[in-house]
């Protein structure tokens, strides 16, 4: 997989999708919480539909509580009429069913009296009990349940749609022995106007499952089990359900309450669709999911054009990475950015900058080292030019010097020694660096040869600090610049000179001095000098070549410094000690 599609992956499985697991678990619990705010208030409105119904009926049962001690009414339904004008003249007496109770209880719409006393007439207020009367399903709850009072609704020829709910308590005149039925019915108007102040489809049912109440006009007066509600909703306990009604997810609440003195009570239940609760809660939960839906696709765009970004820099990277290992250090990545990747980018070029300059340095290195070794050879090659034979002319000059010596001449014997003893050890020159003895003594051989020629007119003085014989350094080094001096400084000057050879240790390497007395240098001549070592020309052995030399072996530290007065000349240089030779000479000082 692509550094791109993990990093996307990544951050999809970490940031997008918990994001979005906890956007739909809020939303979720938002909806929830609506559906439990809209049950609390549900079951707010059946505890108020409840506390009005039982305050409307406790007003019903009053007014019957106060008709069971009437004795007015009593004397009324137990007394036995010899004709029906006595009849007539006992209603007329008797008015406080109106004046008393109907007319300023609007609560109650009729009150009737069902009475076993076959005298009296059915005026709708008094009705003397017959047969269907006494089969009727809430005549005979009433005698069961003498004194207490019952809850019904049930077909009459009085009732209208005003009057759903009737209150049936049965009663006994101990006196003549006379049994009756109180019939109170209760004006539901007040019932509908209370329920309709409710959003939620609420109703009233009595024993029976009858709904005599309800803000839906069109359930009164059916069972529960005929309505829209089904069979189902007729058997339901007191409680919370979930049903589905009319189609549609619904919540149900379902209670009852039991008036005072009664043996029956009344049903409540309203029906909440779960759509219209959670109407408001579904709308902002398909914002929401919209929203999250919105802000998870940007993020993931977002994310996937860094990711891109990121990742093409690094292939870029990569690309020029594989260029400077193929041997391409010309490469050098442009910079994009103050970021990590922005960093590791001018790193890397600073770091291809160094292996560019530490590549220039090792060929710079090679060509001096084969400058060097060039050099060396041309001056093997001329000196074996000079030499024409030297092994001929040592043994030459070995034999004169035998023949001098026999003879009495001891100087020429000693020069023609020193001759010999010169050749040889330029014969046994081959190249390598030799010690600092060796090479004053090439010197001194020199020296005495050409004072043999000079006689008075040459003088010279070596010395040599303690400790620096054994100083290695390229061979010919010195014996050129004390050629130049006897050759240009003293055999030019009249009256000869005194040539100075010095030698000591200073600053961790090796200081070596020619000096001499003759003609010097003119200051034009001094300054072209200097400008011919500045130019590294080596098209013969002298101050040129040993200027190169010292370069390409020591170093510019090591270049030849000429000093001149026009009465003399200073000719110097100074190479470093190798860290085995520096110990050497430490411990010898000591």
């Amino acid at each position: 997989m692509k550094l791109r599609n993990k990093m996307v992956l990544a951050n999809f499985l970490f940031f997008i999708l918990p994001f979005m697991i906890i956007g739909f678990f809020v939303v979720d619990q938002y909806r929830q919480s609506a559906l439990d705010k809209a049950t609390e208030q549900t079951k707010g409105t059946i505890e108020r539909v409840k506390t009005r119904a039982e305050e409307m009926l406790d007003v019903v049962i009053a007014a019957s509580s106060r008709l069971m001690l009437d004795s007015d009414l009593e004397t009324i339904v137990t007394t036995r009429y010899q004709n029906t004008f006595d009849v007539v003249d006992a209603y007329r007496e008797y008015e406080k069913f109106r004046s008393y109770y109907t007319d300023f209880n609007p609560e109650i719409s009729r009150i009737k009296l069902y009475v076993d006393n076959p005298t009296l007439l059915n005026n709708w207020e008094f009705l003397p009990i017959d047969e269907e009367t006494k089969k009727s399903f809430w005549f005979e709850k009433a005698q069961e349940q003498s004194g207490l009072i019952g809850w019904y609704y049930f077909q009459d020829v009085t009732r209208n749609r005003n009057s759903m709910l009737s209150l049936v308590r049965g009663v006994y005149f101990p006196s003549t022995k006379t049994f009756g039925v109180q019939v109170m019915d209760v004006n539901t108007n007040l019932l509908d106007s209370m329920l309709r102040q409710e959003n939620t489809e609420t109703l009233l049912a009595d024993a029976n499952g009858v709904i005599v109440a309800s803000n839906r006009a069109s359930l009164i007066g059916r069972k529960i089990e005929v309505t829209h509600l089904g069979p189902k909703a007729a058997s339901l306990t007191p409680g919370t359900y979930d049903m589905t009604v009319d189609g549609h997810k619904s919540k149900v609440l379902v209670d009852e309450f039991m008036p005072d003195k009664s043996f029956t009570g009344l049903r409540i239940m309203t029906v909440s669709p779960i759509e219209s609760i959670v109407r408001e809660a579904n709308h902002i939960s398909r914002t929401g999911l919209q929203i999250i839906s919105v802000a998870a696709v940007l993020a993931l765009i977002l994310i996937y054009l860094i990711c891109t970004m990121l990742t093409k820099r690094l292939l870029n990277f990569s690309r020029q990475i594989s260029r400077v290992s193929m041997g391409n250090f010309n490469v050098a990545l442009e910079v994009d950015g103050n970021d990590e990747i922005g960093q590791i980018t001018r790193q890397f070029n600073q770091m291809v900058a160094n292996i560019r300059e530490l590549m220039e340095e090792v060929k710079r290195s090679h060509e001096q080292t084969n400058e060097l070794e060039r050099k060396q050879s041309e001056i093997r090659l001329k000196m074996l030019a000079s030499q024409i034979n030297p092994h001929f002319l040592y043994n030459a000059l070995e034999s004169i010097r035998m023949k001098a010596h026999l003879k009495g001449e001891k100087e020429i014997s000693q020069a023609v020694k020193m001759l010999g003893k010169l050749m040889r050890k330029n014969l046994e020159i081959k190249g390598q660096e030799i010690s600092l003895k060796d090479e004053i003594e090439i010197v001194r051989c020199y020296l005495e040869i050409q004072k043999f020629r000079h006689d008075s007119r040459l003088e010279y003085d070596i010395e040599i600090e303690p400790g620096a014989e054994r100083v290695l350094l390229l061979p010919l080094l010195i014996q050129p610049l004390v050629e130049n001096s006897v050759i240009h400084g003293l055999e030019r000057h009249f009256g000869g000179g005194k040539v100075a050879v010095r030698a000591h240790l200073e600053d961790g390497g090796l200081t070596v001095t020619v000096e001499d007395n003759g003609i010097g240098f003119s200051p034009e001549k001094l300054e072209a000098v200097r400008q011919s070592l500045a130019e590294q020309e080596a098209e013969r052995i002298g101050l040129n070549n040993i200027q190169q030399r010292l370069r390409l072996t020591y170093g510019s530290r090591s270049e030849l410094r000429i000093e001149s007065n026009m009465q003399g000349t200073n000719v110097s240089f100074w190479i470093p000690l190798k860290e085995g030779i520096a110990h050497v000479q430490s411990a010898d000082r000591r």
